[in-house]
């Protein structure tokens, strides 16, 4: 049988962001992996792969294209796929649309920072941003959190509207009555003042993924204890940490852990009042492991 492509339609009404939760538990439980990206450029154009090897589960190559002028001539700007291969025979087992696999991958790690993280008594959601990220969190910390109030800011009130939930308008505010707070923006500059948070909040940092990026400031930083999903695919590679690394900030031994340290409990949050901060930094270990779950349900909807 010849190694499927999948689609979102072919699998998603089947997926579930807590079953998520549990497969990347299981997969920090395990061996650390072999990461490596690549970059290719022709002027404004750019081709990016990530691989990820993980003893046990395989090997993952994301590769997506990204050409600007795309819009222009009525084409998509991105185009991607994931290649997912067998761990002890180096066979094709699937090929899987790149955007199905980062929706689920991005906002499943956050909720997993958040599982391990956040107050269990957590209420209140404020998803900060309204783009395609901003809907899938609203999706998936519904799932993890079903009582769980969410509301929304953006610069622009209109396109927040079009989400589904409250929209507030007045971001301080909203972020001082939050429990958690999601940031899904595309600032170089901090849009969460750390004056702002309060004892015992969470605060989920997902926009920020190149150098020149950051969603929060010192502050804030140095107000947090401070997590991440990987150490290698962070510290030294997205501003949101490199900048304040870098200016001294905040100093390595301040981020106090990963998920191979959250997820066996080495690491955590030690009190309520506790203010707690996760960068999701979304490595291709962890697509690894998404196209893993994925697959698995295409497999039992195949059967």
């Amino acid at each position: 049988m010849s190694a499927p492509f999948i689609r979102a339609e072919d699998v998603e009404p089947h997926l579930d962001w807590v079953r998520l939760t549990e497969a990347l538990s299981e997969g920090h439980r395990g061996p650390k992996p072999e990461i490596s990206d690549q970059f290719l450029t022709r002027g404004a154009d750019t081709m990016l792969s990530r691989a990820a090897w993980i003893d046990g589960q395989g090997i993952a190559v994301k590769s997506v294209s990204v050409l600007p002028g795309n819009p222009a001539k009525g084409r998509p700007s991105v185009h991607g796929a994931m290649i997912l291969f067998d761990d002890d025979t180096g066979e094709v087992e699937a090929v899987i649309d790149s955007a199905l696999v980062t929706k689920w991958k991005t906002a499943g790690d956050s909720i997993l920072g958040a599982r391990l993280l956040a107050r269990a008594d957590a209420s209140r959601l404020l998803v900060v941003g309204a783009g395609a990220v901003a809907a899938s969190l609203i999706e998936a910390y519904g799932a993890l959190f079903p009582n769980i109030e969410i509301s929304v800011w953006n610069r622009t009130e209109e396109r927040a509207a079009s989400l589904g939930v409250p929209v507030v308008t007045d971001l301080e505010k909203a972020v001082a009555e939050a429990d958690i707070i999601a940031t899904s923006t595309m600032a170089r500059e901090p849009v969460i003042k750390g004056e702002w948070l309060r004892d015992g909040q969470h605060l989920d940092l997902i926009g920020a993924f190149k150098a020149d990026m950051r969603e929060a400031d010192d502050i804030a930083l140095q107000r947090a204890s401070i997590f991440v999903d990987g150490f290698e695919t962070t510290l030294d590679h997205i501003g949101e940490l490199k900048i304040p690394l870098m200016t001294g900030a905040i100093r390595r031994q301040d981020v106090r852990g990963d998920l191979y340290d959250l997820v066996p409990g080495r690491v955590g949050r030690s009190s309520d009042s506790e203010i707690t901060l996760f960068k999701n930094g979304g490595g291709a270990h962890l697509d690894l492991m998404t196209g893993r779950m994925i697959l698995d349900v295409w497999r039992s909807v195949n059967a």
